[in-house]
């Protein structure tokens, strides 16, 4: 019960200390707020209308497109923006443009802003803000899955290495260098030559060879805390290894884990962002902030639109990232 009263009472003030940054707040409802319109895309860049009322009957295109025999159609694929909708009662999205759509009226391409495209095209016709709000859909979910499963192996194998120590620490310590010697971007170039990337496939390359950090820095905690009193205490009262690893040191090892969690969701992003660069991440046509990037490159002289706005994207994102993460290291500092 003490043991518990006094774990709520660090957990308060820690809370307390973090919440005193103003700025990680500011970024936690940013990404929120860029998380909601991301995982509800469809509802505000579509090329589908939310709703229309035609002849009489009501349609929610944007959730399910009925079948083009519904509106009295003939073909396979229903074109809203070609169908005379005249007297019928239509809801189009936000930005009405999907991220894989071609505007064909822009006759220059890349084409820059206008009133029906707001951060303009790339050089394909797509609509820059909606591969914007999709492509952050992609970054996060890559990121936090990296951060995720690097987090599992390295909290795993990190704890057996501290925790016992001896040939078992010996031995994966040199596993751990020669895994930290592998060319890890001659690899995935190799990867992106023989097979189309996923995000999923990206995800599970970088977590073979990211868990490193994660494990060394639980490693060095286990080693810390496995001789002090309250694990001694545990051990003399008949505790099991289990019980020892995951109820007692644990909680207690993972504050360098949960310091660095939004430094690492950052990399993760401009991971990402870089690899879809260089030509090596995820596949086109896929929204990608580093795809747009990798165009403003081919583009320069006069699509400013490209560079600007992909750009303020990442430089937003990774602002409110830092900004958490200090808030997180200063909550967590013992020295306070």
């Amino acid at each position: 019960m003490i043991e518990k009263r006094l774990s709520n009472e660090l957990s308060l003030k820690r809370w307390r200390r973090f919440k005193a940054h103003k700025t990680a707040i500011i970024g936690i409802w940013f990404l929120i707020g860029m998380t909601f319109f991301s995982a509800t895309a469809e509802l505000w860049a579509n090329s589908r209308p939310l709703f229309v009322s035609y002849q009489g009957e009501s349609f929610f295109p944007a959730i399910r497109d009925p079948h083009p025999s519904e509106l009295g159609l003939e073909g396979v694929v229903i074109d809203w923006k070609q169908i005379d909708l005249t007297g019928s009662k239509v809801i189009w999205p936000l930005i009405a443009w999907g991220p894989f759509e071609r505007n064909a009226r822009v006759e220059v391409l890349p084409g820059g802003p206008t009133s029906e495209n707001w951060f303009g095209t790339d050089e394909s016709g797509r609509d820059v803000a909606a591969r914007l709000i999709y492509g952050f859909r992609f970054s996060m979910t890559y990121a936090v899955a990296v951060w995720f499963f690097c987090v599992l192996i390295g909290i795993g194998l990190g704890s057996m290495m501290g925790y016992f120590a001896g040939w078992v620490d010996i031995v994966g310590q040199r596993v751990i260098e020669v895994w930290e010697s592998v060319p890890t971007l001659m690899l995935l170039i190799i990867l992106a030559s023989i097979i189309s990337p996923t995000v999923w496939i990206l995800t599970g390359f970088t977590v073979v060879f990211g868990w490193v950090g994660v494990s060394l820095y639980t490693r060095a905690e286990f080693l810390k805390l496995r001789k002090r009193e309250f694990v001694e205490a545990a051990r003399a009262l008949g505790a099991s290894t289990p019980q020892i690893l995951f109820k007692h040191i644990l909680p207690n090892a993972l504050t360098p884990v949960i310091t660095l969690t939004p430094f690492m969701i950052a990399g993760g992003v401009t991971g990402l962002a870089s690899l879809d660069y260089l030509g090596f991440g995820l596949p086109p046509p896929t929204p990608s902030w580093g795809e747009l990037l990798g165009q403003a490159q081919k583009h320069f002289q006069h699509a400013w639109w490209l560079a600007v706005f992909p750009s303020l994207a990442l430089f937003f994102t990774l602002t409110a990232l830092n900004m958490i993460g200090s808030a997180v290291r200063d909550a967590y500092d013992p020295r306070k």
